[in-house]
């Protein structure tokens, strides 16, 4: 017997917004900027670095407002190349904010659970490009609430932060709550740690880890509609 879930929490970066394809796009508007000519390379080197300083913000390493000029201020030291970080830092965001692709999948996922889910957006992103990539975007009916990381002063997997989501849902049972994302360090070994279900949205077939209890594991969000309905 399927088990049902009254809420279902979805993160958005990669996991209903198709955000490496939005990356690619706000970074070369980052580049334009400053008029300076963007190379293919430079995307791996910018990803590696800004995937550090996320996991540097998990562990409360680094704050969201530092983390915004760092990644620039690395990358242009790494590419060698003497231009305002702060510039770029801004032209990144703002192109990002209006970048609302969705993953594939998404919008017809929402829409067939609707009536039996509710849902909210759980992440550890910067609060002006998510709120404003939500208001863009196609899903944003479907979304009851919103919690993100720079707004309650904790990131996940930081139990702080999941309590403070239960917190604005009004405590529900946990029972009740199935956590889904992309990120084994932050959606899953933090919903595993704070005792909800997990599903894990692996479309690239990671490694499972061993270690660490998933509830479920999906390649594509339409396989949601075979695990709930």
């Amino acid at each position: 017997m399927r088990k049902h879930y009254p809420w279902l929490w979805f993160d958005a970066d990669n996991t209903l917004f198709d955000y490496n394809r939005a990356e690619i796009t706000a970074l070369k508007k980052a580049f334009q900027s400053v008029n300076a000519p963007f190379e293919d390379e430079y995307l791996d080197s910018y990803r590696r670095i800004n995937r550090g300083l996320w996991l540097a913000l998990e562990r409360r390493d680094i704050t969201p407002d530092a983390l915004r000029t760092r990644r620039f201020e690395l990358l242009l030291e790494a590419i060698q190349l003497d231009c305002s970080p702060v510039q770029m830092s801004m032209a990144y965001v703002e192109q990002l904010a209006i970048c609302a692709e969705l993953i594939d999948g998404a919008y017809e996922v929402l829409s067939a659970l609707q009536g039996n889910c509710r849902f909210a957006i759980v992440t550890n992103g910067l609060q002006d490009i998510q709120r404003s990539r939500l208001a863009h975007s196609s899903i944003r009916e479907y979304i009851t609430e919103m919690i993100i990381s720079e707004e309650v002063g904790a990131a996940k997997p930081d139990p702080a932060f999941f309590e403070a989501a239960f917190a604005r849902l009004g405590y529900p049972a946990k029972r009740d709550v199935l956590m889904i994302g992309d990120s084994i360090t932050s959606d899953i070994q933090g919903g595993v740690a704070y005792g909800i279900d997990t599903c894990w949205f692996n479309p690239t077939a990671e490694p499972r880890p061993s270690d660490l209890h998933i509830t479920y594991e999906i390649a594509s969000l339409r396989e949601l509609l075979e695990a709930l309905t």
